[in-house]
């Protein structure tokens, strides 16, 4: 056999695909290898979907209004005034320039610049948060991705394109709607470059270039150049005579938003404010981040590591303001994605409900302000306070109990006395399970075994002195009387047992004289003369 007939054909189509990424030229015909089989029928791209088309028409016929935007937030955010103003009279002018430019094409081709936006503020603020629910309220692909990522993992050049990508996909393919989606990138203040870095900033200068590219209007490969599975397949589609693929898609119509905590930007606009002024102002010194932030100008960001054109490329910008213990205790009690209603759920799942006081509510709500993280601080409180609850509770038919501000101050006591004044409720629990574990016995090896009152009772004790569930606590004493009872049932055809207290004490001991009488009563076989 020749060389020429070892060759793989799918390192050919490889070798030549990247030829084409290589010359840029998309219309060279690759005839690809076609296995010994029926040639299945032309295949098209995926059509859109009732859900597609319906979110389609939304935009199309786009015409919310910025206070309904506002009030829709409000259901779910806590604060933010300020922010959630900005925010819906930006998506409002983006979405309505969608829509006139999807009425009249020729508007398209008119100069428009693209209202992206930047939010600053700490952490558990309500950034992200406030951006996926304006997306889930138009309809739209939602992708958020950390700046981070594209730094540590050595992302730069193309690979920020799979941002996009990825909202195609969210799309389920649907490059039409891709167009119109929202790409949410936070922790951009970790990108920022540094003056003294010679050469290329490849975990922040370069990272800010390629994705200033993407905020404008770019016309971004929906295959990745690394993707040769997905290069192939296009390109097989196209040889077989189906529709082939949109291979493109333009950032145009796509709202980017970027956000972070911007750590010690407020200091540094605090000292220019200071140098811009004679002498230094107490009450200056008393106000806090959030309102320097506020007052943070282009010129700050520049300083801060930004590139300006790509600072320039996000002209709205809005400060959000950090939460107190009241805005917390607020979004317990009325916010519509309040984390109270997701451990409510939790307790459910066990058949089990719980009321809080707002005394409580209020005690949770300072200990979350402690930790400094915003709204994510109250799941680290009701996560220490309920933990032990659900591990114990789920154990017992205790259904109901109250969340008082003692139970937040010292969980473990709040538990020790509900399950003590609740002991006929957790023994009678116990009882049930040894119970199942009769009743599974029986299922599994054909046998009847009965607990006397008092080995119950022995038992019942054995895992509250243990810390166990009394189900484990039988199938561990009791692991060896599935074999030990069937050769008792041979030799004495006895079907049903008696588990006693001396079972429970000892039965391993108790099984073995079983087995020995059995024998004992075992019928000799009949001799014949």
């Amino acid at each position: 056999m020749s060389d020429k007939d070892t060759k793989n054909p799918f390192e050919e189509i490889q070798k030549q695909l990247q030829e084409i990424l290589k010359s840029g030229n998309s219309n060279i015909t690759v005839s690809p290898y076609v296995a010994p089989q029926p040639t299945p029928p032309p295949q098209t791209p995926p059509e859109s979907g009732p859900k597609e088309n319906e979110v389609l028409q939304r935009i199309r016929a786009f015409n919310r209004k910025p206070k309904e935007i506002r009030d829709y937030l409000d259901r779910f955010v806590i604060r933010q005034t300020e922010a959630k103003k900005v925010l819906s009279v930006a998506i409002c002018d983006h979405y309505n320039q969608v829509r006139q430019c999807i009425e009249d094409p020729q508007l398209a081709e008119k100069e428009y610049h693209k209202q992206n936006i930047l939010l600053l503020g700490p952490t558990g603020v309500g950034k992200t948060y406030l951006m996926r629910n304006i997306a889930k309220l138009i309809g739209v692909p939602f992708v958020k991705a950390d700046a981070t990522k594209f730094s540590e993992t050595g992302y730069v050049g193309a690979d920020v394109e799979d941002l996009v990508r990825d909202l195609y996909k969210l799309a389920n393919n649907n490059a039409e709607l891709a167009q119109y989606g929202i790409i949410y990138i936070d922790e951009i203040d970790k990108i920022a470059g540094h003056s003294n870095l010679a050469g290329k900033d490849v975990s922040g200068r370069g990272v800010q270039i390629n994705l200033l590219k993407l905020m404008e209007n770019a016309e971004v490969n929906l295959f990745s150049p690394h993707d040769m599975m997905g290069q192939m397949k296009a390109m097989m589609e196209m040889s077989r005579g189906g529709k082939s693929q949109k291979r493109t898609l333009s950032t145009k119509n796509i709202l980017f938003i970027v956000s972070g905590a911007f750590d010690k930007l407020a200091e540094n606009v605090k000292k220019r404010l200071d140098r811009s002024q004679i002498g230094f102002s107490q009450d200056r010194k008393e106000e806090k981040d959030s309102h320097f932030l506020k007052l943070t100008q282009t010129r700050d960001f520049i300083e801060y590591g930004f590139e300006p054109e790509f600072i320039g490329r996000l002209p709205v910008r809005v400060a959000c303001e950090p939460l107190s213990a009241e805005d917390l205790a607020e979004i317990l009690k009325n916010s519509e994605g309040s984390i109270l209603d997701q451990y409510r759920r939790d307790f459910k799942g066990y058949n089990i409900g719980f009321t809080i006081t707002d005394e409580a509510i209020f005690e949770i709500a300072r200990l979350a302000a402690k930790e400094k993280t915003g709204a994510r601080g109250l799941m680290t409180v009701l996560e220490k306070t309920f933990r032990d609850f659900k591990f114990e509770l789920s154990s017992t038919l205790i259904h109901n109990f109250e969340v008082t501000t003692e139970t937040v101050e010292d969980p473990n006591k709040a538990l020790a006395d509900l399950l003590m004044n609740n002991q006929e409720a957790l023994n009678e629990f116990l009882f049930k399970r040894v119970e199942e574990f009769q009743r599974s016995f029986r299922k599994k090896h054909g046998l009847e075994i009965d607990f006397s009152k008092e080995a119950c009772e022995k038992l019942v004790a054995m895992a509250v002195d243990e810390d166990r569930s009394t189900n484990s606590l039988c199938e561990q004493l009791f692991k060896d009387y599935e074999h030990g009872l069937k050769i008792v049932a041979r030799n004495s055809g006895k079907t049903r047992f008696l588990i006693t207290p001396e079972a429970v004490e000892n039965p391993d001991a108790e099984l073995s004289k079983w087995v020995v009488e059995s024998f004992k009563q075992k019928t000799p076989p009949t001799s014949h003369a």
